[in-house]
């Protein structure tokens, strides 16, 4: 009997845990550059050239313990000429808690394109979302359901009934960057009017703020394949947590690794490995999170992430449109 008193206890505390690390935080991709339109609004139509492209995104985050947090994300962008920038749309799907909460979230994108010299350009984009979260009230467990002995045996006395089961809001989203061909920065602020996300009492989506900078470092050239190493920067903040971001890209030919550190003002979060291929018509990802943090002993094997992009032929090319050069995953 003990030994299943102290079960159900590590399973609440192991649950808490969960709950504080992911208080007040969206979905995080670890190859961010691979999924621009979440990142940055302002990335609509920064495909190669303005061409179309469509990029697919699939997280699965401590997947050894039941599948909690999967996130998957399509979109689609491209430049247009007639109105001076780049357009975009994006849909993304959220799952916590083996799916009893689910967070879906469907974007339209624009950004302004402005050459500012013939070396330098900067892209403001806007983001109008409609976000819907959903929660599945009979799956929960409640205090009341516990016997000591026998655990999860009796019925809640809680009026889940009555309880609202969808909460849907408009959501509006703003950022910018600037480059140049071998440097790129950005800002990036979400939810910008913080709406009300409650299912029973007033809760308010915190802002996500989003800063990232890079650069492109030509190595060596070899038959026309150019070594270049990619450092780069981001840092996200969202009511009191903040994420810090730094590694590096190596690029050669149609192959590029990645090395990756994160982690919170409080604690060292994971190392991220990736490696990706790409090739005119398309580019691939794969990442894993090597977890560093007090989890590392709950055996949650870390976490996958899966990238795919298709790029398509441009009917009408961009005249004078400049490619942003920054990393691909």
């Amino acid at each position: 009997m003990i030994k299943q008193i102290m079960k159900i206890l590590g399973v609440l505390c192991l649950g808490l845990l969960f709950a504080n690390t992911a208080n007040a935080q969206d979905p995080a991709f670890s190859q961010f550059y691979a999924n621009p339109l979440y990142l940055n609004p302002a990335f609509a139509g920064a495909s190669p050239g303005g061409c179309p492209r469509t990029t697919l995104n699939y997280r699965d985050q401590w997947p050894g313990i039941g599948r909690t947090y999967v996130t998957t994300s399509v979109a689609y962008d491209q430049h247009v000429n007639s109105l001076g920038g780049g357009l975009g749309i994006i849909v993304s799907q959220d799952r916590s808690g083996a799916g009893n909460l689910k967070t879906l979230n469907a974007s339209l994108l624009y950004s302004y394109h402005l050459e500012v010299s013939r070396k330098f350009s900067v892209k403001a984009g806007f983001e109008a979302s409609y976000r819907s979260i959903s929660l599945d009230w009979s799956d929960l467990t409640f205090g009341d359901m516990i016997d000591p002995q026998y655990g999860f045996i009796f019925p809640t006395n809680e009026d889940i009934g009555n309880n609202p089961t969808a909460v849907n809001f408009p959501d509006f989203s703003a950022g910018f960057i600037g480059y140049s061909e071998n440097l790129f920065f950005g800002f990036a602020a979400h939810h910008l009017t913080q709406p009300n996300q409650g299912f029973i009492s007033e809760s308010q989506l915190p802002t996500k703020l989003t800063a990232h900078i890079g650069g492109n470092i030509p190595l060596s050239r070899y038959r026309n394949n150019v070594t270049t190493i990619s450092p780069n920067f981001l840092y996200q903040k969202q009511q009191d947590f903040q994420q810090f971001n730094y590694g590096v890209y190596v690029n050669r030919g149609p192959i590029v690794g990645g090395l990756w550190a994160r982690h919170s003002v409080k604690n060292v979060d994971s190392f991220i490995l990736m490696v990706g291929l790409i090739q005119d018509a398309f580019k691939f990802g794969y990442s894993y999170d090597i977890t560093l943090s007090n989890l590392k002993n709950s055996n949650t094997l870390g976490a996958h992430e899966l990238s795919f992009t298709l790029f398509m032929p441009c009917r009408n090319k961009s005249k004078s449109f400049n490619t942003i050069s920054c990393p691909s995953f």
